[in-house]
């Protein structure tokens, strides 16, 4: 963020010399209006005639301001070449190029770049490029079937139709997936017949309106919202714009619609609402400053080793909360995060290890007692083999 306003900071000066010098470019009109008016006055003198002291005076007053502002032209023109050029400078200091140190060589080989492959090819599909993702499919050899490929396609079509305010072939694919949206509790089709709605009466079809708001009857836990849509025939003359339900037209309706519509069929197609790709390369952006960050400190302080382990980073990345899938219970004793070999245990007295760490509490008890075990957290003593696996 501090290479963000840095920048940022160099570009506000690059466009105050820019509306700076666009206002002398508006005096240099005035300037040529001035010397054309005077050049007008001299031509209509007779030939041969000698300029008097006045009309001296004037030429030799225009040359002045014509060469005065000439140079200042020229000089904010040269100022505003610097402030580009400080502008690329501070991309170049604030921003770094190179991310090879972060990066580890055939990471993506063999089963790993077939799924990096099947990601993108994901991807493009979710976004409508399906000649993309058929070119990509073919050459990396993939086998995608078409039956995973159409509810894509299906899904970009109706999307499209959205956009353009067309809201008939997502009504067709509601009432197909009636069932199955129900039993998710999706507002969709509500907020489709909605839109139609509204659309009705934005257009003067009041009669066609009422006609329509038939399809309301059905949805009971919407009493509410559908009050305020039959409270919009108060106002059939003055229009909906003038009416206090104006909010109905707000485009972003439109935009809700979209989003509420891929979330839906994404679910029901048992994907994220997110393609993987995108959710990877929005994590890497956002870790990426601080793993340069810690890439240096260790070149400086020459410590080798640290990163050695593909499955850990050496710093903590915060990630908010839409970007966390998996469990990340780090053991508060040998201070690592949990896996499979390392699941975590929870004690009798509710505090949780890691397996590894219950294990050397227990190898390391040479006391009488050793089939005991106290906790390092509190004072309870218990039988090692009280302690219960912890699946998040």
């Amino acid at each position: 963020m501090d290479a963000c306003n840095s920048v940022e900071r160099e570009l506000d000066k690059l466009l105050g010399r820019f509306d700076q010098f666009r206002g002398n470019l508006e005096k240099l009109d005035d300037l040529i209006k001035h010397i054309q008016s005077t050049k007008n006055g001299l031509d209509g003198a007779p030939p041969g005639t000698q300029l008097s002291p006045l009309q001296a005076h004037i030429i030799s007053a225009c040359g002045k301001k014509i060469k005065d502002a000439t140079q200042k032209i020229a000089t904010e023109h040269k100022e505003i070449h610097s402030s580009v050029s400080k502008v690329g400078k501070a991309i170049d200091r604030n921003f770094v190029s190179d991310f090879t140190g972060t990066t580890q060589e055939g990471i993506f080989s063999g089963n790993e770049a077939v799924l990096l492959n099947e990601a993108i090819s994901e991807h493009l599909l979710r976004q409508g490029h399906v000649d993309v993702a058929d070119m990509l499919i073919q050459e990396a050899n993939l086998t995608l079937d078409e039956k995973q490929k159409e509810p894509f396609l299906e899904l970009n079509r109706i999307l499209e139709e959205c956009k353009n305010h067309n809201v008939e072939p997502a009504l067709r694919w509601v009432q197909l997936k009636r069932d199955e949206l129900q039993s998710k509790n999706s507002s969709l089709e509500f907020k489709l017949h909605r839109l139609k709605f509204i659309d009705l009466v934005k257009e003067g079809q009041w009669r066609e309106a009422l006609e329509y708001s038939k399809n309301f009857s059905r949805f009971t836990t919407q009493i509410k919202e559908i009050q305020r849509l039959m409270g919009c025939f108060a106002f059939m003359r003055i229009g909906l714009e003038n009416s206090p339900y104006s909010d109905l037209l707000d485009p972003v309706n439109w935009l809700e619609i979209n989003d509420i519509l891929a979330r839906d069929a994404c679910t029901l197609l048992g994907l994220s609402i997110s393609s993987p790709l995108e959710v990877s390369v929005t994590t890497g952006c956002i870790a990426l400053p601080t793993l340069l960050q810690i890439k240096q400190v260790m070149r400086q302080r020459q410590c080798t080793g640290v990163w050695s382990s593909k499955e850990e980073l050496p710093v903590e990345i915060e990630l908010e909360n839409d970007y966390r899938f998996h469990s990340i219970f780090a053991c508060p004793i040998l201070r690592q995060q949990c896996g499979r070999t390392n699941p975590p245990m929870r004690l009798v007295c509710g505090h949780a290890i890691s397996k590894d760490a219950l294990n050397k509490l227990v190898t390391g008890n040479k006391s009488f007692f050793a089939s005991r075990l106290k906790c390092p957290y509190c004072p309870m003593e218990m039988d090692p083999k009280q302690a219960q696996q912890i699946r998040f």
